[in-house]
């Protein structure tokens, strides 16, 4: 059976619903230390979104320690459990039925940035498992980077062809540099001179029941 991978955030769930939220409990806490002033970087974050962790603490808070950074991300990812868990987030439209109907097609797998545990809390809220074979996080990757992260899940699972779905150049690249078809999502973290570089765009989950690999 093909495969398909999935990117998580921007591409199966709305990260966008906690983010501000999480952001703010996170720059409040910097404040309360003495180490923020300003508003909260809501939009700098976004147009971020999909990088690496290390790059987030870097661009957002560049005249931080290291042990700032690492606590800022350790916080964070409390908010955006704490408010998964709470039902503030949500997959995208029709999410559910749409990996339902691909996994009589395709053996599916998630390859993200985010952290295990944060991982965890999506795919156990909304009982991904039920269609999702594994979820891969970045954090097992010693290099950090998306196209290794997709070629261990294919060396790990014997995948010969399939497709990346994601909404972010590091997903598209990592089809690409592993010889997948690269799908980009065109949702509320994507821009258009990213994916001008996959195979083919959609604009809804719902084009990827059409879809002929």
């Amino acid at each position: 059976m093909k495969a398909m991978i999935f990117d998580m955030d921007g591409t199966l769930f709305q990260t966008n619903l906690i983010l501000e939220g999480a952001l703010e409990k996170v720059f409040e806490e910097l404040r309360k230390n003495g180490l923020w002033t300003g508003q909260i970087p809501i939009e700098q974050y976004r147009e971020i979104m999909g990088v690496p962790l290390p790059v987030v603490w870097e661009t957002l808070c560049p005249h931080h320690s290291i042990e700032t950074h690492r606590q800022s991300n350790e916080f964070f990812h409390l908010q955006l459990i704490e408010l998964i868990k709470g039902q503030k987030g949500a997959l995208y439209p029709d999410a559910e039925d749409i990996l339902e109907a691909l996994s009589t097609k395709y053996t599916l797998y998630i390859a993200s940035n985010g952290q295990k545990e944060y991982l965890q809390a999506i795919t156990d809220t909304y009982k991904l498992n039920r269609f999702i074979k594994h979820t891969y996080s970045i954090q097992s990757i010693p290099s950090g980077h998306k196209s290794d992260l997709v070629k261990r899940i294919i060396l790990e699972n014997g995948i010969k062809n399939g497709v990346v779905v994601g909404d972010r150049l590091s997903d598209i690249q990592a089809a690409k540099d592993n010889g997948l078809l690269a799908i980009g999502v065109n949702f509320d973290f994507a821009h258009p001179s990213e994916l001008k570089q996959a195979d083919q765009v959609i604009n809804s989950l719902k084009e990827l029941l059409d879809l002929e690999v």
